[in-house]
């Protein structure tokens, strides 16, 4: 998989059935967080998720990175402008298992936040549900801190303790973002 054959790319409506094949092909998360198969409207429960009502956020979008041949390597639900205007959440983000190992998923999500930073973001935020170890590593990995944790928080119909994790981008400072998004603040 390689950014400059393709890039992240919107997806549209017309796109999912191609993200469900892709979700239906890559179940871990499903498997992992949920104890279950992905459901059969999955692509367009991803397509349609927004933040709950009275969270300030300017944007969503799907974006998908494909290979060679045209197929989704990756897949990311985004949320930008998420309690302030240059902070960015990643709601979901999925590498085809086929790739896992490989070093596609880092390299996947740094080309993913370099689209992110050049679209304006200081922060990227996301939540990663405790116990998804591999999940928890990754982004522990790429960079991310985890500035406070969230139990008894409901992950599609399943109650979930979450770790809500933060990177600083362009020069920004975790202190810098707490003082903005004073809900992640460590209690």
């Amino acid at each position: 998989m390689s950014e400059k054959n393709t890039g992240w790319h919107p997806l549209t409506e017309d796109e999912l059935p191609q993200l469900q094949r892709f979700v239906e092909a890559n179940p871990e998360y499903w498997r992992v967080v949920m104890g279950c198969e992905p459901p059969a409207d999955a692509a367009r429960q991803i397509f349609d998720d927004r933040p709950p009502a009275g969270w300030p956020w300017t944007g969503t979008s799907v974006v998908a990175l494909r290979d060679a041949a045209g197929a989704i390597a990756a897949m990311a639900g985004i949320i930008e402008g998420l309690f302030a205007p240059d902070v960015w959440h990643v709601g979901l983000f999925i590498t085809a298992g086929r790739l896992h190992g490989t070093g596609a998923s880092a390299e996947a999500y740094a080309s993913l936040e370099r689209r992110m930073r050049s679209s304006g973001a200081r922060w990227v935020r996301l939540g990663v549900v405790v116990g998804n170890a591999r999940a928890e590593r990754f982004w522990e990995k790429m960079g991310f801190l985890e500035v406070r944790r969230r139990y008894g928080i409901e992950v599609e119909g399943r109650e979930c303790d979450l770790r809500v994790m933060v990177k600083p981008l362009s020069g920004g400072r975790l202190d810098d973002y707490l003082a903005v998004v004073a809900r992640d603040r460590p209690d």
